[in-house]
């Protein structure tokens, strides 16, 4: 690996590896039909606790025992991996026992700080490797994340795979996407929220940002990150998505997405652009619930479809699949473990690995629990599964699916292919990865808040506080990072100062003579105030860029992303 200082050399470093980059505008995408195959569910013959449904059992077509499409000698395949790599998987894989793929399609998660479990369990179970969440991060004795401790955390799990014979990296994997999901907090470098791209509007910002964020990741170990999250928000009555989105605009999501991937790609971190078929669209959070999505085919194409469009055109390598149900596709049937859903994203011409969204989320563990999901969502269409809720009943379905005939051998090969394909790659990437110390991109976090913060109210010069600021509103560490910013500017905080709402998700703050928002804009509107500024986020970065503006040193560039507070989109200096 690389260290950022040498970044200047590996500017088109992911161009080079076949990543390939879309016009401007969206194409108009072609009508998916979704075919309903027979069968009877594709899972365990045991009884089902969800809904009965023929379009969620097995692929419509008997899958071949090699990706869909085979390479030409001398070619790259169309999301990124080289033929080498594939035939190389293929060897691999035909060698496996069905033990061995059963667990080469499954990405593990475990509780604490102690990974011992886990690493075990990849041996016992032969598994692709671990996700880390926010509990197995080891904290310092200030509380902190340790960086030296996490090295040591995913080095163990990488091992725990190479010392099951395997020749290629394992999966460690972690959702880092900025804002509000970030799993590693400080010292990494804090990032603002994906908005803030949006309302920046610059590609190469999003290029050079991402590659930045995972350059850190890379430096700890981690070789997939599940981001960026390519969903079309709806505004405020999107409960799970809101600010991670780029935009209301599937034309600028779509022309941001592969820019991310290509960034991604640089510091050799594996992007999982999701959550196909769409989750900004929809009133429920799958977390908790399944969501229903109602909207005709049509209006999936024009508008949560596109962007994922925009990325399979631009070459990336993984998809992830969410947990929806569609109506249009597979009434009642999460899209997880759905046929239809699966035909229709590789109906936009995707042929990489597509990653399920959490198999322990409420959305599809209420309705498929003890392992049931695991041998549908591989039946329908998946290649690794992410977060079984037991792993080894997880394991245990699917060899057994694999012995009753309700999951095809060839299925289950296919993806295992695919999975090995990926990681093999993902080898290759990381000889040239750019990687970067905990914190060391903190600059790159800041240029991306100057870039994007918005007045929406038209305030564009002066000093809007007159020296001082009495704050109301925000956590601790809002008021505390907005105080030190203002210090170094000269601005007094305190009673009796201009007063300045801080608005985090959820609204709810007092009315004030400026208020700023810290996360999604559209909790501006149940705030009283003439002055209304859109940060996008609240991390030292987007403090600094809000001082910036509000003691008049810089003007606000940034665009409004979404119709927000009564603001039409575009609105800014």
């Amino acid at each position: 690996m690389k260290s950022a200082a040498h970044r200047a050399n590996t500017g088109n470093q992911a161009r080079r590896r076949g990543l390939r980059q879309p016009g401007l505008a969206v194409l108009t995408l072609l009508l998916v039909t979704a075919c309903t195959p027979a069968g009877n569910g594709g899972g365990t013959p045991t009884s089902e606790t969800g809904p009965t449904a023929s379009s969620s059992a097995e692929p419509s077509a008997e899958p071949s025992a090699e990706p869909s499409a085979t390479p030409t000698a001398g070619d790259a395949l169309p999301w990124g991996p080289s033929t080498q790599n594939y035939d190389d998987a293929v060897a691999a894989v035909t060698a496996m026992s069905a033990e061995e793929r059963a667990g080469q399609v499954i990405v593990g998660f475990y509780a604490g700080t102690d990974p011992a479990g886990q690493e075990q369990a990849i041996r016992d179970l032969h598994l692709a490797g671990s996700i880390v969440m926010g509990d197995n991060v080891p904290l310092s004795a200030n509380g902190a994340a340790d960086p030296v401790a996490m090295a040591a955390v995913t080095g163990g799990l990488a091992a725990a795979v190479a010392e099951d014979g395997r020749t290629w990296p394992a999966v460690i994997s972690v959702d880092q996407e900025g804002g509000q999901v970030a799993r590693l907090g400080a010292p990494l470098t804090a990032w603002p929220t994906p908005m803030t791209y949006g309302a920046a509007g610059d590609p190469a910002l999003v290029e050079t940002s991402m590659a930045a964020m995972n350059s850190e990741l890379a430096g700890l170990g981690f070789t997939m990150n599940h981001a960026p999250s390519v969903d079309v928000t709806t505004g405020a009555n999107d409960p799970t998505i809101g600010a991670r989105a780029y935009s209301d605009d599937p034309a600028l999501v779509g022309e941001l997405a592969p820019a991310a991937v290509t960034g991604m790609l640089e510091a050799g971190v594996l992007p999982s652009v999701k959550h196909f078929p769409g989750h900004g669209s929809v009133p429920a959070d799958s977390h908790l619930e399944l969501p229903v999505q109602t909207a005709t085919l049509e209006e999936l194409q024009t508008r949560d479809w596109a962007p994922f469009k925009a990325a399979v055109d631009a070459g990336v390598p993984v998809m992830m699949m969410g947990h929806l149900a569609v109506e249009a596709l597979d009434p009642g049937v999460p899209s997880s473990v759905s046929a239809p859903n699966y035909e229709a994203l590789r109906g936009l011409g995707f042929d990489g690995v597509v990653v399920t969204d959490a198999l322990n989320m409420a959305a599809v563990e209420q309705l498929y629990p003890g392992g049931q999901a695991a041998p549908r969502a591989l039946a329908a269409g998946a290649d690794l599964l992410l977060m079984p809720t037991d792993a080894y009943a997880a394991h245990a379905g699917i060899v057994a699916a694999v012995e009753d005939g309700s999951l095809p051998d060839e299925r289950l090969i296919e993806a295992a292919t695919r999975v090995v394909t990926l990681m093999l790659w993902q080898a290759d990437l990381a000889t040239d990865a750019v990687t970067a110390a905990p914190g060391e991109q903190t600059g790159a976090s800041a240029a991306a808040s100057a870039a994007a913060v918005t007045v929406l109210t038209a305030q564009c010069e002066g000093d809007l506080l007159k020296g001082t600021a009495s704050l109301v509103g925000g956590t601790e560490t809002d008021r505390q990072r907005f105080t030190d910013e203002a210090g170094e500017r000269g601005v007094t905080v305190g009673p009796g100062g201009t007063t300045v709402s801080l608005v985090g998700a959820g609204g709810g703050a007092a009315p004030a003579e400026i208020a700023v928002a810290l996360d999604a804009p559209w909790w501006l509107e149940a705030v009283d105030a003439p002055v209304k500024v859109a940060a996008y986020g609240n991390t030292p970065g987007a403090f600094a860029a809000v001082l910036d503006v509000l003691t008049g040193d810089a003007t606000a560039p940034g665009r409004l992303p979404v119709e927000a507070a009564g603001f039409a989109a575009g609105t800014g200096c």
